[in-house]
C-alpha cells in the first residue's frame, strides 16, 4: 500500500500543472481554439488523476 504522503506530494504536482495547464489553454484561446482545447483536455485528465488520488487517501481500508 502506497504511503499517504506520497500520494499527497503527487496529489500537488498533478494540481500544479493543471493550473499551469489550463493557464496555457487561457493564453492560446484567441490565438489558436484547437491547441487550447488541446491542451484543456489534458488539463481536465490530470484534475481527474488528482481526484483519483484524494479518493484513495480518503477512502482507504483499516485491517
Amino acid at each position: 500500500m502506497m504511503n499517504t504522503s506520497y500520494i499527497k506530494k503527487q496529489q500537488i504536482k498533478l494540481i500544479k500543472n493543471y493550473k499551469q495547464l489550463m493557464e496555457q489553454a487561457y493564453n492560446f484561446r484567441q490565438i489558436d481554439s484547437a491547441i487550447s482545447d488541446i491542451l484543456e483536455f489534458r488539463a481536465i485528465k490530470l484534475l481527474n488523476e488528482a481526484n483519483n488520488l484524494n479518493y484513495l487517501t480518503t477512502n482507504q481500508l483499516r485491517y
